[in-house]
């Protein structure tokens, strides 16, 4: 499932798919694969994308 919560926040935040990357310490094919659900990331890099973004795991990752 496409996580378009995890894009719009990205984009709220004027942050490429590279920049979210290089914050978490994961590659931007990563970043680009979690977004289209293709990858489902581990708890840490949850937590770090949440971080790095100022969300909460449930406005990112829970429906």
């Amino acid at each position: 499932m496409k996580n378009l919560k995890l894009k719009a926040a990205r984009a709220g935040r004027d942050l490429s798919q590279d920049d979210l990357a290089k914050i978490c310490g994961v590659s931007r094919q990563t970043i680009s694969a979690i977004e289209k659900g293709d990858y489902n990331p581990t708890i840490n890099l949850c937590i770090s994308i949440c971080k790095a973004l100022d969300k909460t795991l449930d406005e990112l990752f829970w429906e």
